[in-house]
């Protein structure tokens, strides 16, 4: 394993560094979707007791979400991590959670922002 400096911090290199990235982005995109979705039924709660559960597992999914950002930055740069990461969410929320799950209706002009943001994740992570 060799190491990798970043200023006086080395931090350990590891030969399979895609297969990590790619993990964390996928967990953060996953949680990111759960926490977005946990945030939609508590705004729709009918009890304070269900607000705030759903608040409670919403932050707990977002926590996760910082967790996973963080380990992304180990092995990718701030530059395309967040991009990358922040428009792959934006794309789940809308597509899995919106329009799957919760069955919002999602417009022609919609659509076409999310293959712009598609587009703009793949010119990112380039």
């Amino acid at each position: 394993m060799s190491e990798l400096r970043v200023g006086n911090l080395g931090l350990p290199q590891l030969a399979s560094v895609p297969v990590i990235t790619t993990a964390l982005v996928a967990l953060n995109v996953i949680f990111n979707i759960v926490a977005n979705a946990a945030f939609r039924v508590s705004a729709r709660s009918a009890t304070w007791s269900d607000i705030v559960t759903w608040q409670v597992f919403g932050n707990l999914a977002g926590f996760i979400t910082v967790l996973t950002l963080t380990g992304l930055l180990r092995y990718a740069p701030l530059s395309i991590a967040f991009p990358v990461t922040t428009g792959m969410s934006i794309l789940g929320v809308q597509v899995v959670a919106a329009k799957w799950l919760f069955h919002e209706p999602i417009n022609a002009v919609q659509w076409m922002g999310a293959l712009l943001i598609g587009l703009g994740v793949f010119l990112v992570q380039r």
